[in-house]
């Protein structure tokens, strides 16, 4: 049982806004807004990127204006807390966050000690801390974490113990800004769990979330929160009420400002037609949409083509973190504890889009970094050209204090033109001087993409480029590494996303077990039900249909790309 510590007046509403408005220093921000939220109920909140989601959840933690400096009015209570009078630490005794970049959140050594932290705060009884701990952790399905480093663990990993961190304190208001975006499906059940949970407990939930379909699971649209908010362009809440109406009525209006909708609603926006793939209509509708779809062009298959050489990984052993400098064997550097990978060899091809998919922490994310020379194998060799790498992190890459800075650095005048094009393409003109660790997480990640793909690098590797990106920027990334691919550079991305894995990906590499599992196709990967499950990997309700329908590649993937065209066309 959670102590009764709160200092909160007790009123009827968990939350309530007054013309509350936000303005940041560079004229971004939110509002104003009003706003009432009962005791236990779930609220979804969308909006495209830079709406001001993020801000709106730090207002309601009291980050904004006690940590996070910006002019603030009207009024926001929280468990009847006034935001601006009460300070971070006394509003966290009865709410919790889950951050956007969870890594941001944990700061201790230790798993273990991270998790208690809060209750140690809140000055539990320390009998209590060790299995509120172990609880926790069992409920986002991170038990096995419980006496690692913090340092070794990979994004998702992170994620679930942050989120442990959060639950633990069983809070009567728990706000989640994208709490699945690095997930694997398995990390996205022990997320809803964790939510159940939470709901056990009469708490209050604030969702912030772009994977909606795979949040969602079977149950479709009845499967999130009840109530929806649309946060628009300029801060403003544009649509607020029961969910299925909010995205139903508006689908079309949603996708053009760039949301994500789960799959009913993204075929009402299509097709005009309401029902899913569930309705004959709408199921012919989205077939027609792959007739005319021309057949893929081919990966490069030979190494040292007219583009260029390959880039060859032979017999790689990774090591979590980078193997150590002193000299070591590579046999125990491989089987000691940080090893999460052994002998992995393959080969990417200039030209070619790889997608490197499996479960969170089975060591993609490492193994990125070292064919990038951040982190030394623990064994095997690395041939060919050094590759770019965009950060997971999108923070981690940034060297520049503002966002002109940061798409020129190390560039030339006659790279002009390309960064212009790529400042337009990912829609940050508007922020060209803004300081790029004040944007919001979706802007920085647009800005890590377009920031490295305005150099001429022979290969790229991508750590989860789609993260926390809205769908209209996440469509133009995933085309614009396809762009950079045409134009002979290799590009290797790191994913859970399989439909656009199966959208743009020549061929996959799934990892598991300590080693690479496969090099396949990824509709080869879609009818291997045993290599999905060793990737972590689950299809979604449109892919599953498309293989039940027995489309050929081409067209399923035809279907996909055209149902991407038809957001980028409504957005125009």
């Amino acid at each position: 049982m959670r102590p009764d510590t709160s200092p909160a007046e007790r009123s009827g509403l968990e939350i309530e806004a007054h013309g509350f408005e936000v303005i940041h220093s560079s004229g971004d921000g939110l509002g104003p807004v009003d706003l009432r939220v009962e005791p236990g109920e779930h609220v979804l909140v969308i909006g495209p990127s830079g709406s001001g989601k993020s801000t709106l959840l730090q207002a309601l933690s009291g980050v904004i204006p006690h940590a996070v400096p910006a002019q603030v009015s009207g009024t926001m209570r929280v468990c009847g807390m006034d935001t601006q009078e009460h300070d971070v630490p006394t509003i966290s005794r009865n709410l919790s966050v889950v951050a956007q970049n969870p890594a941001s959140s944990v700061c201790l050594p230790d798993v273990a000690d991270e998790v208690a932290f809060p209750l140690e705060n809140h000055a539990w009884p320390a009998p209590s801390i060790g299995p509120a701990v172990a609880g926790a952790l069992d409920t986002v399905g991170a038990s096995t974490l419980i006496d690692r480093r913090s340092a070794t663990l990979s994004g998702g990993e992170t994620q679930r113990v942050a989120l442990a961190a959060a639950i633990v304190t069983q809070p009567r208001v728990l706000v989640l800004d994208e709490p699945t975006s690095m997930l694997d499906p398995e990390g996205i059940a022990s997320v809803r769990r964790a939510i159940d949970a939470a709901t056990a407990r009469a708490s209050t939930v604030v969702l912030v979330e772009h994977r909606l379909d795979e949040y969602a699971g079977a149950r479709g649209i009845a499967g999130l929160p009840g109530r929806t908010i649309v946060v628009g362009r300029g801060g403003i809440i544009a649509h607020d009420g029961s969910t299925g109406q909010v995205l139903l009525d508006n689908a079309v209006e949603l996708q053009a400002a760039g949301c994500w909708l789960p799959l009913e609603a993204e075929l009402a926006a299509t097709t005009g037609l309401s029902g899913g793939l569930a309705n004959r209509a709408v199921a012919g509708a989205v077939a027609t949409l792959g007739e005319g779809a021309a057949p893929r062009t081919a990966a490069p298959r030979s190494s040292g083509t007219a583009r260029g050489p390959s880039l060859r990984v032979e017999s790689l052993d990774v090591v979590a973190g980078g193997a150590p400098r002193r000299k070591r064997s590579a046999a125990a550097a491989a089987t000691g504890p940080g090893a999460v990978l052994r002998g992995v060899s393959f080969e990417l091809r200039p030209g070619e889009v790889v997608a490197l998919l499996g479960r969170n922490g089975c060591g993609k994310s490492s193994l990125l970094r070292t064919m990038a020379g951040l982190a030394r194998p623990g064994g095997g060799t690395i041939h060919g050209p050094r590759p770019g790498l965009i950060f997971q992190n999108p923070e981690h890459q940034f060297a520049q204090s503002t966002l002109r800075r940061e798409m020129e650095h190390g560039l030339g005048p006659g790279d002009a033109e390309r960064v212009a094009k790529l400042v337009e393409r990912f829609d940050l003109a508007s922020s060209l001087d803004h300081n790029p660790f004040r944007l919001s997480g979706g802007q920085q990640r647009r800005l890590s993409i377009a920031a490295m793909l305005a150099h001429d690098r022979p290969f790229l590797l991508a750590d989860e480029p789609g993260y926390g990106l809205d769908r209209r920027a996440s469509i133009t990334a995933m085309r614009e590494l396809e762009r950079t691919a045409a134009s002979g550079c290799g590009v290797l991305f790191s994913s859970h996303e399989l439909r656009a894995v199966c959208a743009h990906a020549h061929r996959v590499l799934v990892l598991g077990d300590g080693e690479l599992l496969a090099d396949t196709t990824p509709f080869e990967l879609l009818r291997d039900p045993e290599l999905l499950e060793a990737a972590g990997l689950e299809r979604t309700p449109l892919l599953a249909w498309l293989l039940d329908e027995g489309f050929s590649d081409d067209r399923s993937r035809g279907i996909l790309r055209e149902l991407d065209d038809a957001g980028l066309r409504v957005a125009a």
